[in-house]
């Protein structure tokens, strides 16, 4: 009999101890996630060689980006607004490690060597194609920070994402481009869904992250779309063939990938209010680089995709994150995406006495306190890329986008300097915002400040300068 009594005492102690742990384990976590609601959730829309015209917002009467725009006006845009390179895998290198190109020694996709050897005057710097697993990520350092991170759509940065600080990986690999935006996929590895289109599908996984998921969260939504293969939607087809074209665009299959990953976009940010977390989301919105010329154009800007030209660097980009980024603003500051990684990082309250990144915290800029952010930026690339179309492109010369050289612009003076023979190009850019006349020969003090800030920047990044010349190269 006393065995039963023990017994009994001894389970109705253990359902107290029991309930005891429950009670403490739920206190504790409602602590949490009190503490993690001050966390913003962060968002970044990094979509693939959409060009600085591509969109409404900026002023596009051919593309029709209504969902893009409505959120546009949620926050700040830039006008001058920048890819840190001219192409993909560069310019994801840099927004990803906040970083210049000469820190991680991605210049391009895949070789240096570009275009025919006969054209080429200097042997190019080696391209790497891989970022080092040493170079820390935005992803990393949110993971290490309680948040849960997604990564949906192209990476084309090493093989795994989920290797790079990634909890879920939506169809990212080191593939650049998708070789069809219709199943069967091939080169993109995706589980299956409702959705079809590549794009609607990559969506339609990510909403599936966002439904599932508890805050804090980062999701980097980065489509293949809307880069090549050009693959329309054919319901939207007609209404693109009848509408009239506008400052060169008229692509009107290109038009329907634009209009359909808007459409993707405004299912995105439904999704977010619904869940009523908008509000306490932090998100970026951009480019990787300009649009491709040939594809679509970028009027005034010259140039496109692979060019340092503007048409192949500036982007759309605005930032949203209500109550801290007042609606319906506007900012002139020239910006890069080096620059999302210590905003994310101010913004999710993270403090940084490690990483040494080259971009700067734009809060103070986002948030109204300063209109002004006195520094130069600096594009440097050292290797070759042939023209996407010899027979019409906006390049200094017909065969290449890029021959090696460095770009620096300091406030509205932008220099562009040619390893091959020394050749300087001089523009002011509040007059002359398509780059036609070069003001070298007239400005010989600016070219010569200019000069001196390239050549220090050469030197603390070690920037690899090709100089050997090309044994093949046909004058």
């Amino acid at each position: 009999m006393r065995f039963c009594v023990d017994k009994y005492k001894n389970k109705r102690l253990i359902i107290v101890i029991s309930i005891i742990l429950v009670l403490s384990v739920s206190s504790c976590s409602i602590r949490l996630t009190d503490k993690n609601r001050t966390k913003p959730n962060i968002v970044i829309i990094n979509i693939d060689d959409m060009g600085w015209k591509d969109v409404g917002f900026m002023g596009s009467e051919y593309y029709e980006t209504p969902n893009i725009d409505a959120l546009s006006t949620k926050g700040m845009v830039f006008t001058n607004g920048y890819a840190a390179s001219a192409n993909c895998a560069p310019s994801r290198a840099c927004l990803m490690t906040g970083m210049w190109t000469p820190r991680h020694g991605i210049y391009t996709v895949n070789s240096s060597e570009r275009g025919q050897a006969k054209d080429r005057k200097l042997i190019p710097t080696k391209n790497t194609n891989l970022l080092a697993s040493k170079f820390t990520v935005i992803p990393e350092v949110l993971k290490s920070n309680g948040y849960t991170t997604c990564h949906a759509g192209k990476w084309h940065l090493s093989h795994n994402p989920l290797e790079d600080g990634f909890d879920i990986n939506i169809g990212g690999s080191h593939a650049g481009l998708p070789k069809s935006y219709y199943p069967p996929y091939k080169n993109v590895n995706i589980a299956n869904g409702k959705s079809e289109y590549l794009t609607d599908l990559v969506m339609e996984k990510a909403i599936e992250f966002v439904d599932n998921i508890a805050s804090p969260f980062f999701l980097y939504y980065s489509p293949y779309a809307v880069h090549t293969p050009i693959m329309p939607i054919d319901s939207l087809l007609p209404k693109y063939k009848n509408k009239a074209p506008w400052n060169g665009q008229k692509n009107y299959e290109y038009a329907t990938m634009v209009d359909n990953l808007d459409r993707n976009i405004g299912v995105l940010i439904k999704k977010l209010k619904d869940k009523n977390i908008f509000d306490n989301t932090l998100i970026v919105f951009t480019s990787d680089n300009g649009g491709l010329y040939g594809i679509t154009k970028q009027k005034p800007l010259r140039a496109g995709k692979g060019s340092y030209y503007e048409g192949g660097i500036r982007e759309p980009f605005f930032f949203v994150y209500n109550n801290k980024i007042k609606p319906n603003t506007k900012s002139d500051v020239p910006i890069t995406n080096l620059d999302i990684f210590p905003t994310i990082l101010n913004y999710a309250g993270i403090e940084n006495t490690q990483l040494e990144l080259d971009g700067d915290n734009i809060s103070s800029v986002l948030e109204g306190k300063t209109e002004t952010l006195e520094r130069p930026l600096f594009w440097h690339f050292p290797i070759y890329l042939e023209a996407y179309n010899r027979k019409d492109n906006e390049n200094r010369d017909p065969l290449f986008r890029t021959r090696p050289g460095s770009v620096i612009r300091k406030g509205n003076w932008k220099m562009h300097y040619y390893f091959e023979d020394d050749a300087i190009e001089l523009f002011n850019l509040s007059e002359d915002i398509g780059e036609q006349n070069n003001l070298a020969e007239v400005k010989p003090e600016k070219v010569e400040e200019l000069l001196k800030d390239l050549q220090k920047w050469w030197k603390d990044t070690n920037a690899p300068i090709p100089t050997k010349l090309n044994p093949k190269y046909r004058d």
